[in-house]
């Protein structure tokens, strides 16, 4: 009886001794566990900090620098994810994951990475091209891909347009450097061109005294190169007229439509009528 007793006690003494083994493991885990996490939350939060520090350090020397803004938002956009790529590495690393075999497993998926991100690379690669070539700069109204708009910013993988009508189109570089592209700001002056219809009949000379004293009262047309006056077209019911005038580039959407109006008040005060759809019926008594 005695020796099933002290079995029955040394068996109970064993499994309190191998759950008290566990429970050391366990309570050493979580330990450092949460040293780990603590010590991957400090990496985090003091890194945002010197991220933010380092970030605002670089913008004010190339402020003070007076950089390109075309230049500023792209190293802008280029540091904000290199540095945050260093900071989620190190926390990786804090965390107890050997930053050897996550290297090694980007390495593995390396190929599948760079084909699935092709575009963005492509955007990347485009991103500098026009950082190099300067086919515009921030602030320049351009045409690309059918989209008209102020540059707003060069960003590493795209270019932000404002549109007239205050939208935001984010444009991919890649497509950018090698497509077209209308730089409407590039030039200090740009050509207006116009044509108005009058009924057939009226003195040609008339027609041109009337535009030309138009075009003389707008002191923001330039008198260099001289503003072009001729007959366009022989048109079913109309004469048309073309004139071209050269403006500075800030000056060109006021006088291209300020001058429809200039037009029209002086074809009034000279008598010539604007025509109207004509059609000659024949009969037959």
């Amino acid at each position: 009886m005695k020796s099933t007793y002290w079995k029955f006690m040394k068996e109970t003494i064993a499994k309190f001794t191998d759950f008290g083994t566990i429970f050391k493991h366990i309570f050493d885990w979580c330990v450092n566990a949460g040293g780990n996490i603590i010590g991957a939350l400090l990496i985090f939060f003091i890194g945002r900090f010197i991220i933010s520090l380092i970030k605002r350090v670089v913008f004010s020397f190339m402020e003070k620098r007076k950089t390109d803004p075309s230049i500023t938002g792209f190293v802008k956009s280029l540091l904000g994810i290199t540095l945050n790529i260093l900071l989620a590495i190190a926390i990786i690393n804090r965390l107890g994951i050997e930053t050897t075999s996550f290297a090694a497993l980007l390495a593995s998926v390396g190929v599948a990475i760079g084909m699935a991100f092709s575009g963005n690379l492509q955007n990347f690669a485009g991103g500098i091209i026009l950082l190099v070539l300067r086919p515009f700069k921030v602030g320049d109204f351009v045409e690309t891909q059918s989209i008209s708009g102020t540059v707003k910013e060069i960003q590493i993988f795209h270019t932000i347009l404002t549109t007239p009508d205050n939208k935001q189109v984010y444009v991919p570089n890649g497509s950018l450097s090698s497509g077209t592209i209308t730089n409407y700001s590039q030039n200090p002056i740009r050509r207006v061109e116009w044509i108005f219809s009058v009924e057939y009949g009226q003195e040609l000379g008339a027609v041109e005294e009337a535009v030309r004293s138009a075009i003389k009262a707008d002191q923001r047309i330039l008198n260099t190169p001289e503003p072009f006056f001729a007959v366009n077209a022989l048109d079913s019911s109309s004469v048309n007229v073309i004139i071209r005038a050269w403006v500075k580039n800030d000056d060109y959407w006021p006088v291209r439509f300020g001058m429809n109006k200039s037009v029209y008040e002086a074809f009034n005060r000279a008598g010539i009528s604007f025509p109207f759809p004509q059609i000659t019926v024949h009969t037959k008594d």
